[in-house]
Parts: structure tokens; sequence; C-alpha cells
């Protein structure tokens, strides 16, 4: 028994409560070395000798580095101790508190511990999130009217600053394409910044109570969330409190006045007497980067999280929006996420939290700061594997058993899964073009868990590699065969609750052969690729009793072709 490679941290995506009465149990071991493993519990404020019962442990998900043992306990309990019981074939050892012994124990403060299942301190989503599809949109390319996009640079006045855009899209033009939107499947907005601003991406904020003027009005914001309502749509802003413009009134009283300043507390490192820096020359203060355009806010400070606090109240009480996509919130301090979340959740208690964090998030996942984060590693994975190639089957299963575990199960399932962004190149892009590579790639994203996002322009084949390449125009007046994949599998995904929120199994994962399950109560479904070279038998999971071909292509006489992908139901 490999002792090292044994792994269960409490009060963590190991042990978390669900509600009440539902738990989850998790231990990791060394691929092949655990035959069984099983959950020993108790109630840890119980008078006298602790009475421990035993509950056997699913190995849930398996690969080549490891194995995964799941328990979803159901109990009455609130104070839980507990301990392990781990078999290899040849000898038992007792895992507790950390420590392995030969023989078991009953005493109350060896065990790992539950200490007390609070509902204030539970990771509590949105439900709705689980069934999102997501539409994001850069608001500058997209439509300045219905099927109609200006390609125009716009410019407007604001304080004495400019307000530019390079396309001319608007929020007129978001409203008047809802109905493609809808069509195609999506029923959340994503839209990237809208407040006032200097540059066409509006990262660079010069007032966070206006919308951008050339973007258009409060008024015109208003009709897009009411249309956007009226058809079952979210609406979720991009939240940039991370950096202001360096034009921001505030940066620039700052600028004037150094210490004497009321918002010289507001801003991180900064000298004695602020100066903007000289062309090739680093700031002297923290930036976004080391964008001197982009001076960091410190939201420590308790006048500007309570600025800030209220920004994100103000868009929710006077707007009606649905969540926020806090921008560099891995960069923003916990006290004011968790302030944000609390002013957030008070006005609206499902309003959704997404954090743009491009690697392990799960510091912000705990139940006090994000309910997601955008789900970057879901890319990298969908990139080495469908796009690049550069890693077989067996490896993307190690990767995806590590996303599926290493948050809890209510964040896992709100995860925002991209395939690219306003940050990164197309993925057609990384395909080479290749749209076999893009297609099995879609359906990847749509039928795993999380919500899956697709960026505008996606589904007409946009390509880029730099910006603004991928951020250009959409191309309105054309088509193209990815918008009816996508109106399929969205259309797939929505009417198949395995699909969302379903336990997901890897049945086969070697070389260029990928299957995997997703089961719930009612129904499971099979999702088979074949990336590359000869043909593979699918007759398994066509042949099986009760399937039914749900979508497919490269199917001929039982046979997935290379490029193909296969997804069956079967009724349970």
């Amino acid at each position: 028994m490999n002792y090292a490679a044994i792994w269960h941290r409490p009060s963590s995506e190991y042990a978390f409560a669900l509600d009440d009465t539902h738990y989850v149990f998790r231990l990791r071991a060394q691929a092949g070395d655990l035959t069984c493993c099983a959950l020993w519990y108790a109630d840890r404020a119980a008078m006298g000798p602790l009475c421990y019962r035993r509950a056997p442990m699913e190995k849930r998900y398996t690969d080549a580095l490891a194995d995964w043992f799941e328990l979803r306990l159901t109990t009455q309990l609130n104070r839980i101790a507990y301990y392990f019981e781990l078999c290899d074939g040849a000898r038992t050892a007792y895992y507790i508190g950390g420590l392995f012994q030969p023989t078991p124990q009953a005493d109350r403060s060896d065990g790992f511990q539950f200490a007390y299942n609070h509902r204030a301190d539970r990771l509590t989503v949105p439900d709705w999130a689980a069934d999102a599809v997501v539409y994001n949109i850069f608001p500058d390319s997209f439509a300045s009217r219905a099927g109609y996009l200006a390609r125009q640079p716009q410019s407007a006045s604001l304080g004495g600053e400019t307000c530019r855009s390079l396309l001319g899209g608007t929020l007129r033009g978001i409203r008047e394409n809802l109905d493609a939107i809808e069509r195609l499947g999506c029923n959340c907005l994503y839209l990237n910044p809208i407040f006032a601003a200097g540059c066409y991406h509006k990262y660079d904020t010069l007032d966070y109570f206006r919308v951008d003027p050339c973007f258009g009005t409060g008024e015109d914001l208003r009709r897009l969330v009411h249309a956007a309502h009226a058809r079952g749509m979210r609406v979720i802003l991009d939240g940039v409190f991370n950096h202001v413009s360096s034009r921001h009134p505030f940066f620039q009283d700052v600028l004037a006045r150094g210490r004497q300043s009321r918002y010289y507390r507001w801003f991180y490192d900064l000298p004695e007497h602020p100066r903007l820096p000289a062309e090739g020359e680093l700031p002297e203060y923290a930036c976004f980067s080391y964008v001197a355009d982009m001076p960091k806010t410190d939201l420590s400070c308790p006048e500007a999280c309570a600025y800030f606090c209220e920004v994100g109240r103000y868009w929710i009480e006077t707007f009606d929006i649905d969540g926020w996509r806090l921008d560099v919130a891995n960069e923003i301090n916990d006290g004011f996420l968790r302030a944000f979340r609390a002013a957030v959740k008070a006005a609206k208690p499902d309003a959704l939290l997404i954090g743009e964090v491009w690697e392990d998030a799960s510091h912000f996942l705990q139940g006090d700061m994000l309910d997601s984060c955008m789900n970057y590693d879901f890319r990298r994975l969908a990139l080495q594997f469908f796009a690049r190639r550069t890693l077989d089957a067996g490896g993307l299963a190690v990767g995806l058993h590590w996303l599926l575990t290493r948050y809890r199960e209510p964040a896992m399932l709100a995860q925002l899964n991209l395939l690219d962004s306003h940050d990164v190149s197309r993925f057609l892009t990384e395909c080479g073009g290749d749209e076999a590579r893009m297609r099995q790639a879609v359906v990847f994203q749509m039928t795993f868990p999380g919500m899956p996002c697709v960026f505008y322009g996606d589904e007409l084949g946009l390509t880029g590699a730099s910006e603004p390449e991928y951020r250009q125009a959409m191309p309105w007046g054309r088509d193209h065969p990815l918008r009816a994949l996508y109106r399929e599998l969205i259309s797939l995904r929505r009417g198949h609750p395995a699909l969302r929120r379903g336990r997901f199994l890897v049945e086969v994962a070697q070389g260029d052969q990928l299957a995997y399950t997703l089961e719930d109560a009612s129904e499971r479904v099979s999702v088979l690729f074949n990336r590359a070279g000869a043909p593979v038998d699918a007759r398994p999971w066509l042949d099986a009793t009760g399937a039914a071909a749900l979508a497919q292509s490269g199917v001929e006489s039982g046979r997935l072709a290379a490029g193909g992908y296969l997804v069956v139901r079967t009724a349970k």
C-alpha cells in the first residue's frame, strides 16, 4: 500500500456539505493500489464513547495516475468525526487524522473532523448556473442594429475625456439581435465591459456609474435587460475593479494633490508624488500588468471597498442585471471579494459571481467569495487534445479528473467552460482551420459538466491569432455549418438533464479514442470521439439496449471515422 499517494483534506473539496443532510467525502490513492475503501463516521458530540458506522466508498474516477474514492453520505448528523479503512487485497490500514494505523480507534479527537455543518459556510451557487449556456459578447465588435455592424470608429465626449470605439457596436445592436442568440439556444449573456472608458475594449474605466456613450445610454441597457429577461435570458456584466483608467477623476486628483488627495489610499504602492511615466519608462506605481494607463486600486482601503461594493449593488438594483464577472479577480484582495459578495447577494440572492482566474481557483471557491471562475484549464485541455493533438486520451482523462475533483460540486457545475475569449486566440485558429477538430471540441464543450460559454462569432467560424484580430467584427449576413452544430448541441444539452448535472465517468481513454458517460436517475448519455487514425467500432454504444443516437458525425456501418463523434442515450 502506497501511503505516500493517499490524500484527504477536511473542510475542502475532499469533504463538504451540499445541504443540511447530504455530504460528499473523497479520498485519492495511487492508481490500482486499493481494492476497497470505506468511511467510518460518528457523531463527534455524542455523550460517551463514539459509535462509528461503516459506509463503503465508490471508486469514482480512475486514470493512469490515481483512483478517487467517493461517498455521498446522507445523515442527520451535523458534527462528524471520521476516518478511512483502506484495503489493498493483502492488508488493511486505517487512515486516521492524517496517520496510518493497523487497527481502528474510537477516540473523538484523533480522527478527521467535520466540526459543524454551518449553513452560512457552505458554497451556495445559484441553481440556474448549472443549466446556463452563456453567450459572451465583446460589445464594440458585435452589432449596431439588427443584423448589422457599422464597422466605423465612434467617439464621444465625457467630462472632458474622450470615449472611443473601433467598430461601432452598441447595446441597441445587442438587443435587436437577441432573437439570433435565442435561436442558437443560449440563455445567458455575458457582456465585456460597457462602462464609460477611453479605449475600445473598455477595460480602462472612467466612470463606473455610466454606460459608455459609444455604446448607448442607461435606458438602452434597461431595455436590453428587459428584453433578455422576457426571453428567459440572464445578463452578466464585466466588473473592472482591480484598476481604473489613469484619466479617471480619482487618479487625476491623486496626480494633482499627491498625499493630500482623499483618494491617495485608494491606489496601490503610490510614491510620495505620483506622476505618469515618460514613454518607455516603467510606472512608479502598481498597475494592471505594467500598463501605466491602468493604475491598480487598493480595495483594502475601506472607502474604496465601500465605493466598489456600491457599484455592484447599483447595476443590480437599477438595471436588474443577474451577476458579475470580475476582471483580474485573482489579484483582488480577499476582504473585498467577501464584502462584494455580501453586497451583491443582499441585492439579488441568486446573482452569479464569476472570477477571471486562469489557474486553480480553489482559494476563491470556498463559499465566501466567488461562485465560479473562467475555466481556462478546460480550454487548455481541449487545445491539447482536439486542436494541437499534443495530449493523448489517457493524458486528457488525468486532466479531466483533476477538473472534476479540484472544486466542491456546486462550483464545478458552475465553471465557465470556454474554448476562447477576448483574451486568447480563436479556437478554430488553434485548429489550423480544421473544422472537424473544432466540431469535436464543441461536442466536448456541450457535454461536459459546467456552463458552456460561446464567444460571439464562434458559431460563424471566426478566426484570429492575436488582438485585435480575435475581436474582429461579427460577420452578419453570412452563415457557417458550425452554427447548425451549435444549435443542435445546445438544444441537446438543454433537453437532457444528464448532460448538465449527470455524474461523469470516463469509459475509454486510449490514444486517439475517448469515450465517457453522463448519468442521472433517468438516463445515461454516452459520448465517443475518434480523433484520428483508422475507424473504430462504435457498435458497443449503438447496439446497447434502448440506445438512440442523439448526435453523430462520421458514423457508417457501425464504425466511427477519424474526426467523428457519437452521442447516444440509453434509458435506465
